[in-house]
């Protein structure tokens, strides 16, 4: 039986993935934007635009669920404070991916990920 899952694998195991998807969710939150590769990037984009969601709520759960994704304090109060106002007349498109090229070493398509202002 052929089965589809959501999203790339990426190559790695998946409790890699997961600390990977967190720390590039992390440094998004904190400076506003990533370099990674395109694949990451793709996969950046889905995970943090459904943290954002889930944080546009404001409640205790929301910071619960944020928390226990994110794990620096500081970037839990900055998407509390700064992000979740910014989006929340916005249903959604908080991200946006800007191809660069590729990168030299081992000509990987690289793409910066930005929070939209």
């Amino acid at each position: 039986m052929i089965k589809t899952y959501n999203g790339s694998k990426l190559g790695v195991t998946s409790s890699h993935k997961k600390a990977m998807l967190r720390n590039l969710a992390s440094g998004l939150f904190l400076h506003e934007k990533a370099e990674t590769t395109l694949a990451r990037a793709k996969e950046l984009v889905r995970y943090s635009e459904k943290l954002l969601t889930r944080a546009k709520k404001s409640d205790l759960s929301a910071i619960r669920a944020v928390s226990s994704e994110v794990h620096k304090r500081e970037i839990v109060k900055k998407v509390f404070d700064v992000l979740v106002p910014r989006y929340k007349a916005k249903k959604g498109g908080y991200t946006r991916i800007i191809k660069v090229g590729v990168r030299r070493g081992d000509n990987a398509s690289v793409a910066i990920v930005r929070l939209v202002v």
